[in-house]
């Protein structure tokens, strides 16, 4: 059975940082882009990054480049998105999703965290 678990998130003042990590099991983890979805209040959920099996390539929505950072760790099933200089704007529920290599469509999801960003 796949699973994605996300952890990391909570509550952080504007301007700091917080690490999400994402385990997953239950899936060959090499064979999947991995990405990081958020959700704000009355919002659609939207792409925040992409990296593909190896992490030799990533995409960034225009809002959090230059700030996120998204890596992966195929040894140890685990990715990453470091978020640094984070805004009220940031707060959202932050998701976990996999997906086939070569693939467009995100067919595993995690169950989603909180990041909430004071001002």
């Amino acid at each position: 059975q796949v699973q994605l678990v996300e952890s990391g998130g909570g509550l952080v003042q504007a301007g700091g940082s917080l690490r999400l990590s994402c385990a997953a099991s239950g899936l060959t983890f090499s064979n999947c882009g991995m990405g990081w979805f958020r959700q704000a209040p009355g919002k659609e959920r939207e792409l925040v990054a992409d990296v593909n099996w190896s992490g030799s390539s990533t995409y960034y929505a225009d809002f959090v480049k230059g700030r996120f950072t998204i890596s992966r760790d195929n040894a140890k099933n685990t990715v990453y998105l470091q978020m640094n200089s984070l805004k009220s704007e940031d707060t959202a529920v932050y998701y976990c999703a996999g997906r086939l290599n070569w693939n467009s469509r995100y067919n595993y999801w995690g169950q989603g965290t909180q990041v909430t960003v004071s001002s």
